[in-house]
């Protein structure tokens, strides 16, 4: 009985922790999601949203001869896989006052992609060229 109720207890604990692994992204469509993004943002240039070249490792509200919103100034973050999935899941709750007008995605699988893709896209900011 002892030992039933371990294997019990063991399963779902490898059943939650996969529950909360953020799934694993595919850059290639990761790519067609950012299509989404295209209409504010761009790799190379600011738009009406800011440039994502070296976004990862980049605070929040800081690419120069860009105006932020106050809140996004304020921001005391960096973009990383947890903070860009946080944002884009809903922008307006992970920056209250954000002006970013933009739902969200709340598929997480999506948002990994879109994650995955930007890291590989954004690597280099020498290298973006879109």
């Amino acid at each position: 009985m002892i030992r039933n109720a371990a294997a019990a207890l063991a399963l779902l604990a490898a059943q939650c922790a996969a529950a909360a692994a953020p799934p694993h992204g595919d850059p290639a469509r990761g790519a067609a999601i950012y299509d989404r993004c295209a209409a504010c943002h761009a790799l190379a240039y600011n738009r009406t949203g800011p440039k994502h070249c070296g976004l990862f490792g980049r605070r929040a509200g800081s690419v120069p001869d860009f105006e932020y919103s106050p809140a996004m100034a304020k921001a005391k973050f960096k973009w990383n896989a947890e903070t860009l999935d946080r944002f884009i899941a809903n922008p307006t709750r992970a920056v209250p006052g954000t002006t970013m007008g933009y739902a969200g995605i709340p598929d997480r699988q999506e948002r990994a992609d879109l994650i995955a893709w930007l890291r590989v896209a954004t690597a280099d900011p020498a290298d973006c060229r879109h």
